[in-house]
């Protein structure tokens, strides 16, 4: 399903986005007031973010998650896009783009009408399913809660060599990311090879409390008595994720 979307009318080549319709010459005015627009222009042909937005979101929870990062990467998601064409904050979603399709070159992939309701709630959902997974706490087979922090997340997040950027390492030399979970935590995935971590369980956890003692896990799931402390954000400074 997803190459025939790639390859249908619907993908806008030039700005590797999604548009709101196909190309709707020769059609009748019956279709409604989508007709009255020109082509790349709101209703007709246009790219509506928060609509593209939900596609990935449905890649991710479909676990197409190299089609969904090719998707962001080449320019289909903020920030990765070209600020001097978006015309506005990489920071800043928008209603809808001009797409490749409507006639004034100067104004194809502006976004217009700002509007972060819609796009910032799908963004936040693939947000979570990326760093944190799909079902961080669960409830094993004897009833007890458990935690498990399986992400998916691209090799260039830990190392893009196209960038130019420096990665991040620790003391042992792994490649690192961090986040804030519950904007409280930090979490931070260890990565011995800087490859893609897709649903990849860790092999061991060390939480940090607040008064500076360490636990250590070993394993994929954290334990009941930790899993509360952190589901409750008590007492817990940071936690530490090895793969």
């Amino acid at each position: 399903l997803y190459q025939k979307v790639l390859n249908s009318g619907l993908r806008d080549d030039k700005l590797k986005m999604y548009l709101l319709s196909a190309d709707l010459k020769g059609q009748s005015y019956d279709m409604g007031r989508m007709m009255a627009f020109a082509p790349g222009w709101l209703e007709n042909q246009s790219i509506w973010m928060h609509m593209s937005y939900k596609y990935y979101l449905e890649l991710i929870r479909g676990e197409l998650f190299e089609e969904l990062f090719f998707e962001m990467k080449g320019g289909g998601m903020l920030p990765y896009m070209d600020p001097d064409v978006y015309g506005r904050s990489l920071m800043e979603c928008s209603s809808f783009l001009a797409s490749s399709k409507f006639p004034d070159p100067e104004t194809q992939g502006r976004g217009f009408s700002a509007r972060l309701s819609g796009s910032t709630a799908e963004f936040l959902s693939i947000w979570k399913l990326m760093f944190i997974g799909p079902k961080p706490f669960f409830i094993d087979d004897n009833g007890d809660l458990k935690m498990q922090l399986v992400p998916a997340l691209p090799e260039f997040f830990f190392r893009d060599d196209e960038s130019g950027s420096d990665p991040t390492f620790d003391e042992d030399g792994n490649y690192v990311v961090s986040f804030k979970l519950f904007a409280s935590i930090t979490v931070t995935y260890h990565n011995p090879t800087g490859s893609n971590l897709f649903r990849v369980k860790p092999s061991k956890y060390i939480i940090t409390m607040k008064d500076g003692k360490t636990e250590k896990i070993e394993g994929p799931e954290i334990p009941t008595k930790l899993a509360k402390k952190i589901r409750k954000i008590y007492g817990v400074s940071s936690i530490d994720v090895y793969f």
